[in-house]
């Protein structure tokens, strides 16, 4: 199977880091690099940690000791004189339990899980092999639900620590967006919308039309539309209670950016709040909002400082969308968007996620943060999610 892994560009000399201080000595001609990540030592086929170049390499399955948690420091700082500096990797999706148990899924590390809010984490990778995950989703009381880059879909008990390949159907696509609804587990790829069947053990395609489309956001009305925002081709939707309905239907929706007077299909985020408004969010054109169910839109992009809609959560007659410059909160009694970015020290959001619980979790280009008081402030819990090597540069 093949998976996103990194390459490192060099000249005559090659670094390699020896385990315990993490002392950074050049060496020529060396055979494999050898890297100590919190006190395990990797080789170059574990390579996949350091994300600095992609590239596509085989990967096998992936041991857990390869990603330990701890609450250990960052290894080589900006402020050191090491050329390299250990970060907290991209969180692209997170997802909450209703007894507050968080599960964090990562670009190259595969995924975490905290049960104390992110004071700690433990890594859960056995049986995972595709660390790239893009989306998460949970069925209360049974499993998680993990999409991945190339590796399909994974399914773990919430009770267990072993991840089982659910892929049949989705074996060779790209896992974007999951949907849990009336027990149904609904999944968005790169070759259309599938829903699992358990009797059957596979997913089954849901529809034709959209084969060759990623479709990064799914959500349903109380009417049973299933829509799909899609990658290039707009909004479409499928009504799930006609079984004579084969083919998507494309809302021919237009999403014009107020700013720029461009019309947007390349859509990224969906959300259906309680009267059932809906919520849609672009690639680069804002975020759209419709009170007749799709029938007609507007933006409401005026004043938002970034256009990069990356997670929506309606809460209410409010939303609360985060961006590639923040947490941003629309106000829906005074008619404008709130910044609710205090102790956000990484502002490039991936992910934005609201438990039952009530605290507020976002994912971001460098590790997570929580807000225990709805987004006014906010707490770095990064620590024990590992650390990815990157070397340091002027823009870091």
């Amino acid at each position: 199977m093949k998976a996103l892994m990194t390459k490192i560009r060099v000249w005559q000399m090659r670094p390699k880091v020896r385990e315990g201080r993490g002392v950074v000595e050049e060496f020529m001609k060396p055979k494999r690099w050898m890297i100590p990540v919190l006190g395990h030592t990797l080789c170059a086929s574990a390579m996949v940690l350091l994300g600095i170049q992609l590239g596509f390499a085989e990967l096998r399955t992936l041991p857990s000791s390869w990603y330990p948690a701890s609450n250990l420091p960052s290894l080589h700082p900006k402020n050191s004189d090491s050329p390299w500096q250990g970060t907290a990797p991209s969180i692209q999706t997170l997802v909450v339990t209703p007894d507050g148990i968080v599960y964090a899924g990562s670009f190259g590390m595969g995924l975490f899980r905290s049960t104390n809010k992110g004071q700690s984490w433990d890594a859960l990778n056995r049986g995972l092999t595709d660390p790239f995950l893009l989306c998460l989703a949970v069925t209360p009381g049974q499993h998680v639900y993990a999409g991945t880059m190339r590796g399909g879909v994974y399914r773990l008990s919430l009770k267990g620590e072993e991840w089982e390949s659910i892929s049949r159907g989705v074996e060779d696509t790209e896992v974007k967006s999951f949907l849990i609804h009336e027990g149904r587990v609904y999944a968005g790829t790169g070759q259309g919308v599938y829903q699992w069947v358990e009797a059957e053990q596979r997913w089954i395609k849901i529809g034709e039309g959209l084969e060759q489309v990623l479709v990064p956001g799914l959500a349903i009305l109380d009417d049973g539309r299933l829509l799909a925002a899609t990658s290039g081709k707009g909004l479409h939707h499928f009504q799930t209670d006609q079984t004579d309905q084969s083919q998507w239907v494309d809302s021919q929706s237009v999403f014009v950016d107020p700013r720029e007077r461009l019309p947007h299909r390349y859509l990224r985020v969906i959300a259906v709040n309680q009267a059932q408004h809906i919520f849609l969010g672009t690639q680069d054109g804002g975020i759209f909002r419709s009170t007749d169910r799709g029938l007609s839109w507007a933006s409401l992009s005026r004043n938002l400082p970034n256009d990069s809609i990356r997670g929506i959560v309606p809460i209410g007659k409010d939303v609360v969308v985060a961006t590639g410059r923040g947490i941003f909160r629309w106000k829906h009694d005074q008619q404008r968007w709130l910044a609710m970015n205090e102790g956000l020290t990484r502002l490039a959001i991936q992910s934005l996620t609201i438990a039952d619980t009530g605290d507020w979790y976002v994912g971001t280009s460098s590790g997570a943060f929580r807000s225990d008081d709805e987004g006014e402030h906010w707490k770095n819990i990064s620590k024990g999610l590992g650390l990815q090597m990157a070397p340091k540069g002027p823009y870091d």
